[in-house]
């Protein structure tokens, strides 16, 4: 028997609302493998299947030159009921650590894992540690591109458009190429 979806389509907006959206990233090693594995660890934080955006093979951005290209995507995942955004920030960063991440000595450096809280539900943050939604996701093709096939209709808090909307209005430079 098919599993039921948690998404009433006549509802759709309200139900991606209850989800939280992070964007995964990777220029050193495997990269590509490396976002696969951090795909399959992220489904044990949701309570429902995670939604799962295409690889894309992405320019990097506001980067130290010379730096490779990245493998990025997009998870959906459903929370637990009583979890908050900075809980879940401390198991994104666990995992970074986990695949070898280490403390920065040089703003976006290369990676193994990059793990990034686009939004928590509706919730909004505006702390040192914790900015919700992410400052810059609705500037960055390498996040709205992916964004668009799991959740288009989205709208980030703080924002009137729909991430499809973002992502047509968008004047950025990067190149993207979808892997898989």
């Amino acid at each position: 028997m098919p599993v039921k979806s948690p998404f009433d389509i006549p509802n759709l907006q309200s139900e991606l609302q209850r989800l939280a959206f992070i964007g995964l990233g990777s220029n050193l090693g495997d990269a590509k493998q490396n976002v696969l594995r951090a795909m399959d660890r992220l489904q044990r934080l949701s309570e429902f299947p995670l939604l799962r955006s295409s690889l894309w093979r992405t320019t990097p951005v506001d980067c130290p030159p010379d730096s490779p290209e990245f493998v990025n995507a997009v998870v959906g995942l459903l929370p637990p009921a009583g979890g908050s955004p900075e809980g879940l920030l401390d198991q994104l960063q666990a995992l970074e650590r986990e695949f070898g991440r280490q403390p920065k000595t040089e703003l976006n450096e290369p990676r193994p894992l990059d793990l990034d809280l686009i939004s928590f539900r509706q919730e909004t943050r505006g702390s040192e540690r914790l900015i919700l939604p992410h400052p810059r996701a609705h500037l960055r093709r390498f996040v709205l591109q992916p964004l668009c096939e799991i959740a288009a209709a989205l709208i980030l808090p703080g924002q009137v458009l729909n991430a499809r909307q973002l992502l047509e209005t968008l004047d950025s430079p990067e190149r993207l190429l979808r892997l898989v």
